[in-house]
């Protein structure tokens, strides 16, 4: 099992929920298309894409890698459940207690359908509802939790690796089997979007299916080949120049799910001193990315910011939610693994 100090990985889903929240302050401003890193790249690539696509790439393969550790079915499905929902239970209850205090609708709270449904239509991740009448209705997007919607692409994508638990003992069908469920899913990517990119299976669309979906499983691909023992730094840096390279003349999308996987599974392998400590101190990462979409509304709600100001006090009192998550919820609830 990899020593959770001595990679870099808690330091990246930091940095890439830092990064989800550095986009989503732009859309929130109501100047979604003034964001820098999407000019720069031509609308390539934003902040959003970065940190999503480095969290799903992460996740494909340190799932894996559970997996592969796990007694059997429950006992995967166990940690899995102890891992996301403790947490988002806390979240949505706590949003459902502040919600009268943001409350500006036509008729009483408590007569409003959509306040009672909110709580059980997000835990249960495929009824993902991200407004609620009467709530935000006058800023520039009216969700008050719009990161959640990834959560149930994540937890299919639990489900769908399990399938190698059937040949958990049989690396040969192993690696043929995750190479080929890369194979179509990029065939689906790269060909299949115009017919299927709007198509919806319980209420996830084919789009970021297919996307986020692409870089899971490469993460779990890269874990069934054992990147880590045949990372070298010369791949890390052949990786970052392509990936540059891809960016410069306009064909990231073509070549995102091979290079930005390896790209960021070499960054997190590669000993960086200070870096690879950085968990110590506990993983905010998933509570950074569930509290600070409803932090960023509500300070919209009641204060007037420019951006920058915005993104500075967005990120301190997300960071702060973020660690009392994990400390108070996340961490707890992980001992029962």
């Amino acid at each position: 099992m990899i020593q959770r100090h001595h990679n870099n990985f808690d330091f990246l889903r930091f940095v890439f929920a830092l990064f989800v929240l550095i986009s989503h302050s732009f859309a929130l401003l109501g100047i979604a298309d003034q964001e820098w890193l999407v000019n720069y790249t031509n609308g390539q690539l934003s902040f959003s894409d970065i940190g999503l696509a480095g969290f799903f790439v992460i996740s494909g393969y340190f799932i894996y890698k559970s997996l592969v550790r796990s007694s059997g079915i429950w006992d995967y499905l166990k940690k899995r459940f102890l891992r996301l929902f403790p947490a988002l239970f806390v979240v949505l209850f706590l949003t459902i207690l502040i919600i009268p205090i943001l409350y500006n609708g036509s008729v009483p709270l408590g007569e409003n359908l959509s306040y009672w449904t909110y709580l059980p239509n997000n835990l249960s991740l495929y009824g993902f509802q991200g407004t609620v009448d009467g709530v935000f209705a006058n800023l520039p997007y009216h969700s008050i939790n719009g990161s959640l919607w990834t959560i149930r692409y994540e937890f299919s994508l639990y489900l769908l690796v399990m399938l190698f638990l059937l040949i958990r003992k049989k690396p040969v069908k192993i690696i043929i089997i995750a190479s080929l469920l890369f194979l179509i899913w990029m065939v689906f990517f790269q060909f299949g979007l115009d017919r299927f990119g709007g198509s919806k299976l319980l209420g996830m669309q084919g789009l970021p299916l297919f996307n986020l979906g692409g870089f899971f499983i490469a993460g779990v691909l890269l874990a069934v080949l054992d990147f880590k023992n045949w990372n070298k730094q010369w791949i890390l840096w052949l990786g970052v120049i392509l990936l540059a390279a891809s960016l410069y003349f306009n064909f990231y999308s073509v070549v995102k799910h091979v290079l930005f996987p390896i790209v960021i599974l070499g960054l997190g392998f590669t000993a960086i001193k200070g870096v690879s400590s950085f968990g110590k101190y506990g993983d905010p990462s998933y509570g950074i990315y569930i509290y600070a979409f409803p932090i960023q509304q509500i300070l919209i709600f009641y204060f007037k910011f420019e951006l920058v100001e915005f993104i500075i006090f967005s990120i301190i009192l997300s960071i702060i939610m973020g660690y009392l998550s994990w400390h108070f919820v996340e961490k707890r609830a992980l001992r029962y693994k």
